[in-house]
């Protein structure tokens, strides 16, 4: 679901740092997607990289409301699977260059869109904020979290958390810990006590997942405001308080087991209970819980429980993949029909169950959404929320190579005052 890190970025690499979905295989047929389908409909091409276990699904299931809603319209699935999005963001890059744009495409709401915005590329879609009354549907902190200088590029489908502590209970309890720790305090004495009884305390994948743990670390040291603030004009990413929240960054990777490939393997280390700690979105969830055929097959509350990343009890974390109108789209209409399918209560709901996810809409069925789900949608309606890095909500893609290049630098020499300067840097170079 995450990609693998990168160590050399190339133009169309750096389109796609940081994605959810996607499997193995070759991207859709160019070309197919304009025109008139069959039986004279008008065809709509809707490109994601959706094409694994559960995303596929709830685009089905998405597609099946937009073309009932649209009898004279039929859905093109111009999905491109592989590389977990990148695949699909350098090929779309190849297609806005050559003027000819999908109908719609997926992208990560918030900063990523950045680069699109200043190109051109994208329609402003406040007009269907107004139309839809998406304003009060979706959380006023999301919707100022997605605009640009006052203007709103995408429409959330869905909405996942960056910022969960998975752990095995069995193993905590061997170690004396008697539940999941709150604040970094008590996670860095909880890592300490897992280390004396010889288990790994903390699992890491791959270099961006160290990444992915420190902006949790950030919140958790700095609290929401602080945090949320890093990210706006005239922030000192060189303050005392950002000094003291690397150091605990540095204390916490003093504890971190050998690098596994990816986030699936140091998940699973916590699910077979040789590890008792990983910090990973909530994409983990669907990995630890489902049927071995796609998943661990473990069970809830017994093999792996899960809890806010310490120090951030009562905000969200988020991410969120949504859907933008190019400039230049050949069926205007048919992608505003789409957007609005995909902004629906129906659509949301009809999608996120299968996917993993929660809507971003505040007024979703709580019916449908059980176990981790359940919490998430819970803390959603009631949270603080703060914008992932590493997932493409707080920073551009440039400011995201930027700051994985100083982790990566860190990785090695555990140097915390060079990758504060490192930071300090990105945030020069690149903030808006």
């Amino acid at each position: 679901m995450r990609r693998r890190w990168l160590a050399g970025i190339t133009m169309a690499a750096l389109l796609g740092l940081a994605a959810c979905g996607g499997g193995g295989g070759t991207p859709a047929p160019s070309g197919q997607a304009s025109g008139t389908g069959g039986g004279g409909k008008q065809q709509v091409e809707v490109f994601s990289w959706w094409t694994g276990p559960g995303e596929a699904d709830g685009l089905k299931a998405m597609k099946e409301i937009f073309e009932k809603e649209n009898p004279n319209l039929t859905f093109f699935d111009a999905a491109v699977a592989g590389g977990s999005g990148d695949k699909a963001k350098a090929l779309l890059q190849s297609k806005l260059q050559a003027d000819t744009p999908p109908d719609t495409f997926q992208g990560h709401a918030g900063a990523e869109l950045l680069g699109y915005i200043k190109a051109g590329d994208l329609e402003d879609l406040t007009f269907l904020y107004d139309e839809l009354k998406l304003k009060d549907a979706f959380p006023a902190q999301l919707v100022e979290q997605i605009s640009h200088e006052g203007k709103i590029y995408s429409v959330p489908v869905n909405i996942h958390r960056s910022n969960i502590l998975w752990f095995n209970p069995s193993v905590l309890k061997e170690a004396g810990v008697a539940a999941a720790p709150k604040t970094i305090e008590e996670f860095i004495a909880a890592l300490e006590k897992v280390k004396a009884k010889g288990k790994i305390p903390l699992s890491i994948g791959s270099e961006w997942t160290v990444t992915h743990l420190m902006e949790s670390v950030l919140l958790g040291s700095l609290g929401t405001d602080a945090y949320n603030a890093l990210f706006k004009p005239g922030a000192d990413w060189g303050s005392a308080a950002v000094t003291k929240a690397l150091n605990d960054f540095a204390k916490i990777m003093s504890y971190a087991g050998d690098p596994q490939d990816d986030w699936q393997p140091a998940a699973a280390q916590v699910a077979e209970g040789q590890a008792a700690f990983n910090i990973m979105g909530d994409w983990a969830y669907g990995y630890f819980h489902n049927p071995p055929e796609g998943g661990l097959g473990k069970k809830s509350k017994t093999d792996f429980d899960w809890a806010p990343s310490p120090g951030t009890e009562g905000t969200y974390m988020w991410l969120s993949d949504s859907f933008t109108l190019p400039k230049g789209a050949k069926n205007r209409d048919g992608a505003v029909a789409w957007l609005k399918v995909a902004a629906s209560k129906e659509g949301q709901d009809a999608f996120n169950p299968k996917k993993g996810s929660i809507p971003a809409r505040k007024d979703a069925d709580a019916a449908l959404y059980t176990d981790y789900l359940g919490d998430a949608l819970k803390d959603w309606s009631s949270n603080k929320l703060a914008g992932s890095v590493q997932h493409g909500v707080a920073v551009s893609q440039p400011w995201l190579a930027s700051i994985n290049e100083s982790v990566g630098l860190f990785i090695g020499t555990k140097d915390v005052a060079a990758l504060q300067k490192g930071l300090v840097d990105a945030a020069a170079a690149n903030a808006q």
